[in-house]
């Protein structure tokens, strides 16, 4: 079913076309139904159109539902002429060809501005993104890549007359792939951004998108962090009369502009101080300046308003007075002499332009950069790769300058090579088919591309030339030079030549000169062109920037820093960018072209209108007419023989419904029988080539009515096959039908007789059930009463037996009761009188008693009478507490100090006594205990008392540490024969000696080192050699500590910078002793630099690895290899520890 679905959608470039969509089969050739063949298609959605494997691209203005998953499903692994004209097939045409021919690609976008280069560049790779592999890594990559769009954009495209996102710059990006066709990163190229726009827009544009979005977006917390107000009019560099597009919110622009920083791999202070540069520069446009003239009535500029100043500076970290002075004063410097001038006001602006234009044109580069650094693939192994053009296109502004003038060199540049690569491209397939090529003759603009970068007189030369000539320099004595040499040439036009015919042209005025490009002559004023080749920044400002404490401002400017100053002048931006084009076009040569033509069908950037005249100058100057006749040039069309075979073979009995043979005798078999003639078509090696559209179009016009017939046919055999099937399915389910009925009343008689006789068998075991009860009951009673009589016998008989019993039992109680009366009646007399007996004896007794008693309390009488009570008190008080003496010694706990148990107190006031012998008891206790000590375990046990002090409460791992003791050296270095040598090395008494591993910053893995302790250094020596040392640091270098609060062992040790052991940078190790590691390194820290160093406690850290910051980032999770804390390298700048959730 799936490969039916798949034949179902698949269609041909030649199906249900709207127009043409393939120009090369337009009949007439034309100018005029070329434009009408564009307009057609664009009326109908239909933007894209083939000029053989170049794609024409007409901007809509408007979103259109053709770019949705499916769409990438249905163009993904397709011949690139088997479906309708579409971006998509020629961007897996591209990828396929560098995944299975291992051809390096490169997609040349070309087009004036406003045509949509830059969103089809971002189609491409969104496609190539879709259809690639898939996987985290993968994935990751693909991200970054797709992620650098937004944050170019955002700081290169600005919004023109004829584009709301204009790209001012030119950006060629390297997506480099491995041998399975799945991304490894790219590579960045950037070409001239447009830094003038930075400080002067024309009417009806806007400066940078960044500086809008950051006003917009940024929260008022930011705002104030960058000292900047939301508020665009408050800027003098943004201009306010168009300082909103329609249909963009820059507040989510810049949410959406942070996110993709941080995709593709910026770090949050990264991110603070590009916006911080960001403000700086905006700020920089509302410094204002003053004349000032001196005695000398030399004159000079002062800053109005110093608060504006200040603000940048306290942005920047420079010194105000330091800036201040740049702004007023020039240093002119030569051999070995410095000349310090004034700056006046006109100079004070145009030496605050330069800077600004400078500052941003530098962050520019440098975030192309550090994107290049996050996106650049990590592997060194052989890569292919595509390349995606996406550069300025052909500009003709109301007032073209500097800037158009090389824009417009650049288009002149690729269309060079696209005239040399298409022709190329065409003969190779001739020569590869063995088909004979005609020679085609098209214009060369080679000669306008020699006027403007000839190296001898050349106008870029001329140029370089003029703005290194002493003495007075103007944009005039620049036109003079060019009216002397150039006068001459067919392209060059000035009213000031020496050519006649241009002297009263009054299009062209005098401070003008016009050349003639292959897209129509273009009017250029030379005003600003010698300024903006030279491109100076004075070097007091490049200076003052190189002295301030912000990081990457400092980074910006290294020709600030005096140790390396260069006093060579640097080249000029025109030598600049002709260099870069040199090496872009060197690049282009080495890849397969694949080219997409933009085209612009309105200037009101409005959807559904289509300007004829606009589409036609466009039409000429990309030369798509020129392309037409090349691709026409002998044939028309060609396409493979199984693709032609598989589309014409119901034109032949022969070849229908399937050829056994080769699919070029399938061809020529059909076309014999179809008496084509021999002069319309061409056998290639590998292709039919057909001469004349007219023939192709006879053969879709036989083939469209060969389908009517066999769609007739077939809905015929789809009849007959459909009334079948129903008729057999009829047939089989009335059989089923019956065959369930007979079963269904089979079934029901069956329960029914069923029932029946289970009825009648339960009456007759009733019956039988019955009649043998009646049998059992009378059995029973005979036995019952046989029973009953014997037990009445039975009876009697006792009954009998026992009066017998009773009566001798009676008389022989009777005596024993007479005999037992007789003795308790003696008993009793003898009783009596023994107690008269006693009682007189007692009387006599009791008397006495009381009679010595009298005789003792009269002769004691008088030594208790007055002490009595005070001494009976004392006595009792005496004895209680000998007793709570004796019973304490007898309930004594044990002699542990951890024993916290005690006798309960006997009387409550006793309360005071019982504390403070249980105080003192305890104190006693833990002499004795202490007493036991030896040196060694005293030092153990202030290593545990310290490390409570530094991880109780802060560690998670800290509890489990505290009942193992501390060993010092775990590998035994002075009795391990194999740590002989490494013993041999370390001089001083070893402390801590233990296997650690170190984390390897590429890709988070662990390496085994050697960690040795001793009192003045700590050392890493290598785990396999046993003796060779890695890095001996001294701790009087070491800064800090970090580590997590999380159950993991990973801890950095930080270096104080310009040490010698700092230039490794800072050491990330990994232990299960990290608490004794620690706590060890502390201690001896602490002796010997008498200062605690620094631990620092925290969930994410920034650690120096050489010249670069890595943030290492604790995470809890569920790790795969258990209860075991992983690290993983997520990008350059973040290594991930995933800890075990508790």
């Amino acid at each position: 079913m799936g490969d039916m679905s798949k034949m179902e959608v698949k269609t041909s470039l030649l199906d249900n076309m709207i127009g043409v969509g393939d120009m090369v089969l337009l009949e007439p050739l034309t100018e005029k139904s070329f434009i009408e063949n564009l307009r057609k298609r664009f009326n109908h959605n239909e933007i894209y159109t083939y000029i053989g494997s170049v794609v024409i691209s007409i901007n809509p203005y408007r979103s259109l539902p053709i770019y949705t998953p499916d769409k990438v499903e249905e163009y993904r692994n397709r011949n690139f002429y088997e479906l309708s004209p579409h971006i998509y097939a020629l961007a897996d045409e591209a990828y396929r060809s560098l995944r299975d021919q291992d051809k390096d690609q490169c997609i040349l976008i070309t087009g004036e501005s406003g045509a949509g280069k830059t969103e089809a560049s971002k189609l491409v790779m969104s496609y190539v993104a879709a259809v690639c592999g898939k996987g985290a890594e993968v994935n990751q990559v693909k991200e970054q890549l797709l992620q650098s769009n937004p944050v170019l954009e955002a700081f290169g495209n600005a919004k023109t007359v004829r584009n709301d996102n204009s790209s001012r710059f030119g950006k060629y990006m390297d997506i480099e792939f491995d041998f399975k066709g799945d991304p490894l990163g790219g590579v960045i190229s950037n070409y001239l951004l447009e830094k003038s726009r930075v400080v002067k827009q024309p009417r009806g544009e806007r400066n940078f998108h960044i500086f809008y979005q950051l006003l917009s977006g940024a929260s008022e917390d930011m705002l104030k962090k960058l000292k900047l107000e939301r508020d665009f009019s408050k800027y003098n560099y943004l201009s306010l009369d168009s300082a909103t597009v329609t249909g963009v919110d820059d507040a989510s622009c810049f949410r959406t502009v942070k996110n993709a920083m941080q995709i593709v791999g910026f770090m949050d202070d990264e991110t603070q101080s590009v916006l911080e540069l960001v403000g700086a520069v905006l700020k920089l446009g509302n410094i204002e300046f003053k004349p000032e003239s001196r005695v000398n009535e030399v004159d000079e500029s002062r800053v109005k308003d110093k608060n504006e100043l200040k603000e940048i500076c306290e942005l920047l970290g420079i010194d105000q007075s330091v800036l201040e002075r740049a702004f007023s004063f020039r240093t002119v410097e030569a051999k070995q002499e410095k000349v310090s001038t004034t700056l006046n006001v006109a100079q004070a602006y145009y030496a605050r332009d330069a800077l600004a234009k400078n500052l941003y044109s530098r962050l520019f580069t440098w975030l192309v950069n550090r994107i290049n650094e996050s996106i650049k693939a990590q592997t060194k192994k052989r890569k292919k790769v595509m390349g995606v053009l996406d550069i300025y296109g052909f500009e003709i502004f109301e007032e073209n300058s500097f800037e158009q003038f090389i824009i417009n060199y650049c288009n002149e540049k690729l269309q060079q090579i696209f005239i040399e690569l298409t022709l190329k491209e065409e003969q190779e397939e001739y020569i590869r088919e063995g088909i004979e090529w005609t020679h085609i003759e098209y214009f060369n603009n080679s000669v306008i591309c020699d006027l403007i970068e000839n190296n001898t007189n050349g106008i870029m030369a001329m140029l370089d030339e003029e703005c290194l000539r002493p003495g007075t320099v103007t944009d005039s004595t620049f036109l003079e030079k060019l009216n002397q040499i150039c006068a001459d040439h067919q392209h060059f036009e000035s009213r000031m030549s020496k050519s006649s015919k241009f002297l009263n042209d009054h299009s062209l005025p005098h401070n003008c000169f016009r050349i003639q490009h292959y897209a129509g002559k273009v009017l250029y004023h030379v005003d600003g062109f010698v300024d903006k080749n030279n491109d100076l920044l004075y070097r007091d400002l490049s200076q003052a920037m190189w002295k301030a404490n912000h990081s990457l401002i400092k980074s910006l400017f290294p020709d600030g820093n005096p140790a390396k100053i260069n006093l060579k002048r640097p080249p000029t931006a025109g030598s600049q960018f002709k260099a870069s084009v040199a090496t872009l076009m060197k690049n282009l040569q080495t890849k397969n072209p694949n080219y997409i033509r933009c085209i612009k069908p309105n200037d009101q950037k409005a959807s559904h209108i289509f300007t004829d005249s606009l589409v036609c100058h466009q039409v000429r100057y990309l030369g798509l007419m020129e392309n037409v006749r090349v691709r026409r040039a002998g044939y028309a069309f060609r396409q493979p023989y199984e693709a032609c075979l598989e589309r014409y073979k119901m034109l032949c009995k022969q070849t229908w419904p399937h050829w056994r043979g080769q699919a070029r005798d399938g061809v020529e078999v059909l076309l014999k029988d179809l008496q084509i003639p021999a002069e319309e078509y061409s056998y290639g090696r590998s292709k039919i080539f057909i001469r004349n559209p007219r023939t192709l179009f006879s053969l879709e016009e036989q083939r469209k009515r060969r389908l009517h017939g066999l769609a007739t046919l077939i809905q015929k055999i789809f009849r007959g096959w459909k009334a079948r099937t129903h008729f057999l399915l009829m047939k089989s389910s009335q059989v089923t039908v019956a065959a369930w009925y007979r079963r269904y009343a089979q079934q029901k008689k069956y329960k029914k007789t069923k029932s029946s006789a289970v009825i009648v068998q339960s009456f007759i075991r009733g019956w039988k059930a019955r009649k043998i009860l009646r049998e059992l009951k009378y059995q029973k009673r005979c036995k019952e009463a046989v029973t009953t009589i014997g037990a009445y016998w039975h009876g009697t008989q006792a009954r009998r037996e026992l009066r017998c019993l009773k009566e001798e039992a009676r008389n022989r109680r009777a005596v024993t009761v007479i005999w037992a009366s007789w003795q308790g009646t003696k008993a009793r007399r003898e009783l009596k009188r023994l107690k008269e007996e006693a009682r007189c004896k007692h009387a006599v007794d009791v008397i006495w008693a009381y009679w010595l008693g009298l005789k003792v309390r009269r002769e004691y009488r008088k030594f208790f009478r007055a002490h009595a009570g005070k001494r009976i008190y004392e006595f009792t008080i005496q004895r209680i507490i000998q007793k709570y003496f004796l019973e304490l010694k007898n309930k004594m706990p044990s002699m542990s100090p951890c024993d916290k148990t005690w006798p309960a107190r006997p009387y409550l006031f006793l309360d005071s006594t019982h504390k403070e012998l249980r105080r003192i008891f305890h104190l006693w206790t833990c002499k004795k205990y202490r007493g036991q000590f030896t040196d060694q375990k005293k030092a153990i046990y202030k290593e545990k008392l310290e490390a409570s002090e530094i991880f109780k409460d802060k560690k998670a791992l800290y509890p489990s540490s505290v009942g193992q003791p501390f060993q010092g050296d775990y590998l035994e270095i002075n009795k391990n024969p194999r740590y002989q040598k490494l013993n041999s090395l370390v001089e001083e008494k070893i402390i801590f000696a233990d296997i650690v591993n170190k984390i390897n910053r590429a890709n988070g893995k662990g390496a085994q080192r050697i960690f040795l302790l001793t009192k003045n250094k700590f050392m890493l020596a290598d785990q396999k050699s046993g003796h060779q040392v890695k890095s001996i640091v001294p701790l009087a270098e070491l800064t800090s500590v970090s580590m997590s609060a999380q159950s993991d062992g990973f801890f950095a040790l930080r270096v104080k910078e310009g040490t010698t052991a700092a230039a490794k940078g800072d050491f990330l190790l990994n232990s299960e002793r990290i608490i004794e590691i620690i706590t060890k390194l502390h201690r001896a820290g602490l002796d010997l630099t008498k200062e605690k160093i620094q631990i620092e406690i925290t969930d994410e850290f920034l650690v120096q690895f050489k010249q670069d910051k890595v943030c290492v980032k604790f995470i809890q999770s569920n790790p795969k290899n258990g209860t075991m804390a992983s690290c993983k390298r997520k990008n350059n700048r973040l290594l991930e520890v995933t800890v075990p959730s508790p």
